[in-house]
């Protein structure tokens, strides 16, 4: 019987990124459970090899529950073929991405099988003792972090913010088991049918998926100068990302806020401007790859965590900063 469960996300028979972020998550409440690691990945085309990759990523166990009619993502169905594996394997801790499919299908899920949810997770752990899971998220407008567990009910259910861990690497002497489970028409909700997708093309930004952001702050004293981060970024091939101060003083939208109270990002390059750190921003930014930052504040707590740090008047940076970026391209 696996005791964690973690759920696979795949779109077009290819697995997300983020299936490789639960996983890391998932392992190491296993381990201390001193118990297996399932994956559950639900989907249609999804090769052999990339079941084989979840085992390398972490799993002891892949089940596959592979159908035309499970192709996209329908709510209804899914956690019709989880409600019936759950209640056939009874694992005691299920975690999702909190991603749109995720934050869908875990509520709709718990119902069902009668469990608890904490949704947004930013950290997880064993409770010593009752082996109960620990699940800590931000509460109060990220002002505080709220640590909650559901000892009463099983499933614990969790989902995890997505760019919050690092997948593990992958090791190919890792061995498992794939578990084909057969779908039936019970399984199936004929009542929703995926017509299509479509993105807001105006103004979409996706700060998560982004491989180099470029953040401002309170530090740069109006909206309008958030154009200067536009160039900036733009020179990087990046997107722009905005500390939760920014968003609250309408400089920027939503979308672009990095923290607690906003996305989690793992870029290859971060780089804040005017930004001094709180506690909440960086904890939105800790597994980027490289950290930059641009305060006149030397003591601004963002330096300590940066892999470089400007001291100095952002006006001036941030100019000559876009200058040299256009001139190595050139």
């Amino acid at each position: 019987m696996s005791f964690v469960w973690t759920i696979a996300e795949q779109h077009n028979g290819r697995l997300k990124d983020v299936s490789f972020e639960l996983l890391a998550r998932g392992r190491k409440l296993a381990d201390k459970l001193e118990t297996k690691l399932a994956s559950v990945l639900i989907g249609n085309g999804v090769g052999e090899a990339a079941m084989e990759e979840l085992i390398h990523r972490g799993a002891d166990e892949v089940y596959s529950i592979q159908d035309p009619r499970l192709d996209n993502f329908v709510c209804e169905s899914y956690a019709r073929v989880l409600t019936h594996l759950i209640k056939t394997w009874r694992p005691s801790i299920v975690l999702a991405a909190a991603t749109s499919s995720g934050r869908t299908l875990m509520p709709y899920l718990a119902i069902k099988v009668n469990a608890g949810l904490t949704a947004d997770c930013t950290e997880l752990g064993i409770e010593e003792g009752t082996g109960n899971l620990l699940q800590t998220r931000p509460a109060i407008g990220g002002n505080i972090m709220a640590t909650i567990k559901t000892p009463d009910h099983r499933p614990q259910m969790a989902t995890v913010r997505p760019k919050s861990s690092r997948p593990l690497a992958a090791d190919k002497s890792r061995a498992g088991r794939i578990i084909t489970v057969p779908v039936t028409d019970d399984m199936i909700d004929l009542r929703v049918r995926v017509l299509g997708y479509r993105k807001d093309a105006a103004g979409f930004v996706n700060v998560e998926e982004a491989d180099i952001v470029i953040a401002g702050g309170k530090g740069l004293k109006k909206g309008d100068n958030f154009a200067m981060i536009q160039t900036l970024a733009d020179s990087f091939g990046g997107v722009v990302g905005a500390s939760r101060e920014a968003v609250d003083r309408g400089w920027i939208g939503y979308p672009h806020q990095i923290g607690l109270s906003g996305k989690t990002i793992s870029p290859k390059l971060y780089i804040g401007i005017g930004i001094s750190g709180s506690i909440q921003h960086l904890a939105g930014i800790k597994t980027s790859e490289v950290i930059v930052s641009i305060n006149s504040d030397p003591e601004a707590s963002l330096h300590k965590v940066a892999d470089f740090g400007i001291v100095g008047d952002l006006f001036n940076v941030a100019p000559q900063l876009t200058e040299a970026v256009k001139s190595h391209k050139g």
